[in-house]
């Protein structure tokens, strides 16, 4: 019997008929046939990853129209070939979906069909189609419109039940702020007559600006002016009794820069030292720069004079060589007197107002390109703050162009230093609109 068992065993081995080979099928690419169809025709492979059709349901191939080859006998591969899968049944619409081309990128898919007669195997490159489904008696309808308190709520349930801490903190907050608009419906009327009733005594864009401007702590400007000397007129930082009471007859028959420099108010500023030395270095010197220096100094020296207590013999003692008339209107111009008090005092806005008319005659005597490193340490100012006021008066704090280096007569070293430059139109600093945290 065992004998006999092995040599069924080989017969079983050597039987030819019982063996499988393979083959590559060679049936061109243009006879194609519907899918699970029973041929032997090549057909793409269908995937439906959602909802699967029945056996009975029949699908079609749709090729896609391609540019014709390039040659008679050039054909193009059967899996490159862009074709559409679809099918129906009374309720549903099968097709090829987006995912398609993305499904087969990086994979290679062969379909195989056997023939029990010659035992051979016949296999051939496919596509991959996965296919997508729609309901038919949804076709027509229209997704329903989501409003944004909708989201909002389907936001909330959701930080709700997953949220971590935090984030259900910060939902409660919101609906405890959250304002009732039914509440306010009986009130909105009253509400809006009430902010018409109060903004119609507001000021225009127009009305708020020329305000804006009459409030500047500036000397008196004309807007309208061409020229930057015509910007601030000499006599509106000077007015013309002061300019007629400075005399320099002593400043022209000193011998030297340093007799000069003793007749100053205030004998220890670079910046009108060396100006005052500039000056004299000419055969015919300009007397009306000599004068704006001289009035200069004198505003310094009033300026530190009344720095705390202000007393009105005590800056006459000090500043002995400069005329009553000047000390009187620098008192009554950058000084107040409190209502039932006799004794002047120096505001914040007073000395605003005696520093920028002292920088308008500064920017007269440079040509309306002034140094402001150098004014900043002889008033021991910081040079930020200085620069802050000369842009209150519409000046733009840059370095020189060589147009301008040349027009002062200048060297080109002189282009490394800012200066406040004042310039026509007149533009002040827009104010600053602080961003909100």
């Amino acid at each position: 019997m065992a004998a006999m068992t092995t040599s069924k065993k080989r017969k079983r081995e050597l039987d030819d008929t019982q063996r499988v080979s393979f083959a590559l099928s060679d049936q061109p690419a243009t006879q194609l046939g519907p899918v699970l169809a029973k041929s032997v025709v090549p057909r793409p492979l269908a995937n439906f990853p959602s909802v699967k059709p029945t056996k009975s349901t029949s699908f079609k191939c749709y090729k896609a129209q391609t540019q014709k080859p390039a040659t008679d006998n050039e054909e193009m591969p059967f899996v490159e070939i862009p074709m559409l899968i679809a099918g129906e049944t009374e309720a549903v619409d099968f097709y090829s979906s987006e995912e398609t081309r993305r499904g087969s990128l990086g994979s290679r898919y062969l379909v195989g069909i056997h023939n029990k007669r010659t035992g051979i195997t016949t296999l051939r490159a496919a596509p991959l189609h996965i296919l997508t489904h729609e309901v038919k008696a949804l076709k027509g309808l229209q997704p329903a419109a989501v409003s944004t308190l909708q989201r909002l709520e389907a936001r909330a349930a959701l930080g709700e039940t997953f949220g971590t801490k935090k984030a259900k903190l910060a939902i409660r907050a919101q609906e405890r702020n959250k304002v009732d608009v039914s509440a306010m419906e009986g009130v909105a009327d009253h509400l809006q007559e009430s902010i018409l009733k109060n903004t119609s005594t507001l000021p225009s864009k127009e009305e708020a600006k020329a305000n804006a401007d009459s409030t500047r702590l500036v000397p008196q400007y004309d807007i309208d002016a061409l020229n930057p000397s015509d910007i601030y007129p000499l006599h509106n930082m000077i007015p013309k009794p002061e300019w007629k009471a400075l005399s320099i007859s002593a400043y022209m028959s000193a011998g030297g820069g340093a007799e000069r420099v003793a007749l100053l108010p205030f004998k220890r500023s670079n910046w009108i030292n060396d100006h005052l030395a500039l000056a004299f270095t000419s055969p015919s010197p300009n007397k009306t720069t000599i004068k704006m220096l001289i009035y200069i100094s004198t505003m310094i020296a009033f300026h530190k004079a009344t720095f705390k207590d202000i007393n009105k013999d005590a800056i006459q003692q000090k500043l002995s060589m400069v005329p009553s008339v000047v000390i009187d209107g620098l008192l009554s111009r950058f000084t107040e007197t409190a209502r039932g008090s006799m004794e002047a005092r120096k505001t914040s806005e007073k000395g605003t107002m005696l520093l920028t008319h002292m920088f308008a005659l500064c920017l007269h005597v440079d040509d309306f390109a002034t140094d402001t490193s150098v004014l900043a340490a002889d008033l021991s100012m910081e040079p930020a703050k200085v620069n802050v006021l000369f842009r209150s008066l519409g000046c733009k704090i840059n370095k020189l162009t060589q147009s301008d280096l040349k027009r002062l007569g200048l060297p080109d070293s002189a282009g490394e230093i800012k200066r406040a430059i004042l310039k026509t139109p007149l533009e002040f600093p827009k104010p600053r609109i602080r961003r909100r945290t």
